[in-house]
């Protein structure tokens, strides 16, 4: 995460961060409710959190980070602070199975020689006679040698991220492209997702690296013209996606590159609402069409 430069100071100022906050919070909160999670629970968790992030991200270089000062970053009392020092923050750990799936796919959905001239995914044969010809067993086994490719082909196949044909061919299905409804796998990319997109937004207020954080939006739309947009946008999106997987696995595959230290997110999100009849207290904005 990085770090604020001890000369400079956030461009935002406590009290201008209130308004934002709220906005910021209120579809989160509307989750934890409906998951059952509780203000107290939260709370202990915030705690715990703010704990963390004070001891670490806000050590100084030169002097011993001590209770008391966390306790003045925090306004958390020194006895809580002594507590919980040291605890470590929640880890969200990758579940294996996400990990090797979705790297299953980004390198179905990426690597040149299992893509038509369009760039779309070829249909797979379960194996093949020669080693150089592309196959659905090879590319699992590009990925992973822990598990067997029949066991991935079963669960791709109960999961409809593929199908299989009358000629046996073994094709991506468009539900590959979309989340699943998998609790597991949607919990995770949630946490994953909005923490980068959080960084990077906080990083770009607190004067650290600058990260490119845009969107554009219009206000005032009919029903119809929002779904236009919605599925103009979608498809947009999805091609962009596809092309910049298809970079980055080449830039990835370069024999000559070393493994680093370093991870890399591009995101891409959509959304609409009607706001003409709300009155839930969520801000709308006056003007009709920005980009930001």
């Amino acid at each position: 995460m990085p770090t604020l430069p001890p000369q400079k100071a956030p461009i935002v100022r406590a009290d201008e961060l209130q308004a934002p906050l709220a906005r910021l919070l209120r579809p989160l909160v509307r989750l934890l409710i409906k998951a059952g999670i509780t203000f107290p629970a939260l709370s202990d968790l915030l705690r715990e959190l703010y704990v963390n992030v004070a001891e670490n991200d806000f050590a100084l270089s030169d002097k011993e980070q001590t209770d008391s000062r966390v306790s003045l970053l925090t306004g958390i009392h020194r006895k809580e602070v002594r507590r919980l020092r040291g605890a470590g923050a929640p880890v969200s750990t990758v579940p294996t199975s996400i990990t090797q799936s979705s790297q299953i796919i980004a390198r179905w959905l990426g690597s040149a020689e299992l893509a038509d001239p369009t760039g779309k995914p070829l249909p797979l044969p379960r194996t093949t006679s020669s080693s150089a010809d592309p196959s659905f067993d090879a590319l699992v086994e590009s990925v992973t040698r822990d598990v067997r490719p029949r066991a991935v082909l079963d669960e791709f196949v109960a999961q409809g991220l593929v199908s299989i044909d009358d000629d046996g061919l073994i094709r991506l299905s468009e539900t590959a492209f979309v989340p699943r409804d998998d609790s597991v796998a949607l919990a995770y990319y949630f946490g994953r997702n909005m923490h980068d997109h959080m960084a990077a937004a906080t990083s770009n207020l607190i004067l650290g690296p600058r990260f490119m954080e845009r969107a554009v939006h219009y206000d005032g739309l009919t029903a119809e013209q929002a779904a236009h947009l919605e599925a103009m946008s979608r498809k947009a999106a999805i091609a962009a996606l596809t092309d910049i997987n298809r970079q980055a696995l080449a830039v990835v595959d370069e024999p000559t590159v070393a493994v680093g230290s370093h991870r890399w997110t591009l995101g891409v999100y959509i959304y609409q609402e009607d706001i003409g009849n709300l009155d839930n207290g969520t801000p709308t904005d006056s003007h009709q069409r920005s980009d930001k």
